[in-house]
């Protein structure tokens, strides 16, 4: 996600005096670009915190990066995520709307921002969030703001916008696998079951068997009674999940079926 970038050491030696404009390094003198300096450090901010190697080192890269720009938005928005990352939740939101007072147009900033939102329970803020970054079609992370933004519906009972936001996704995006997923939830709970089936082999085809797609398959397969298939997704929602909410919901049906 992050573009390459050089070593942190060099970074830090180069950027050790920026205040003047531009810093000598010996001879021959060199002019440095403080904006460039500036989306260093939070492209290095950025780096540490996804690899979760220092957190301490990505807040310096944040802070420095506002010491060059105090409203820069990419800094702002590295630091939000830094304190929702620690459990600052009131300061993460600070840094969140202060990234996005800087630059509306900032879609991953919103997108992060309602996932935070979301995660609070503040479902009908979030999907506003989600809504508005959705909206621009110039963001390359769209079908990940519709998907949310469907995700938000549905915690709000609105059925038929979470379907559409799901397949407004899947247009940009086939084979996105939230999107599928959910799909294929409200498919089986609309009792179009067939559907239901056609999106869960195009998650299975490509990703990971998760606890809600195993349970999916296990009640897919039982309304067709094909029981070799429902008792394989069985073994593999028991054996690789054992403790998920879903297991649980399986025994509960095998005993309510005993």
């Amino acid at each position: 996600m992050l573009a390459k970038i050089c070593s942190p050491a060099l970074i830090l030696v180069l950027l050790s005096a920026y205040l003047g404009g531009c810093v000598t390094t010996g001879l021959p003198e060199r002019e440095v670009d403080l904006d460039k300096a500036l989306k260093t450090h939070v492209q290095l901010g950025l780096r540490y915190l996804q690899s979760g190697d220092n957190r301490e080192v990505a807040r310096y890269h944040f802070n420095k990066a506002l010491e060059l720009g105090k409203r820069n938005p990419q800094a702002h928005h590295g630091l939000a995520l830094l304190y929702q990352a620690d459990g600052e939740l009131a300061v993460a939101e600070s840094h969140f709307k202060k990234a996005l007072r800087y630059d509306s147009h900032f879609s991953m900033a919103r997108t992060n921002y309602g996932v935070f939102l979301y995660q609070q329970g503040r479902f009908r803020e979030a999907r506003e969030q989600f809504q508005i970054a959705s909206e621009d079609l110039t963001y390359n992370r769209r079908s990940y703001a519709l998907t949310n933004l469907g995700r938000a519906s549905l915690s709000l009972g609105d059925v038929v916008a979470a379907e559409s936001a799901f397949s407004r996704a899947l247009g940009l995006d086939p084979d996105l696998p939230q999107a599928l997923l959910e799909l294929a939830e409200l498919r089986f709970d609309s009792g179009n079951y067939p559907e239901a089936k056609k999106f869960l082999d195009r998650y299975s085809a490509h990703h990971r068997q998760v606890p809600q797609s195993l349970w999916l398959g296990v009640r897919i397969e039982k309304i067709f009674g094909n029981r070799d298939k429902e008792r394989s997704y069985a073994l593999a929602l028991k054996n690789l999940y054992p403790y998920s909410a879903e297991a649980l919901e399986y025994q509960k049906m095998t005993a309510n079926d005993g």
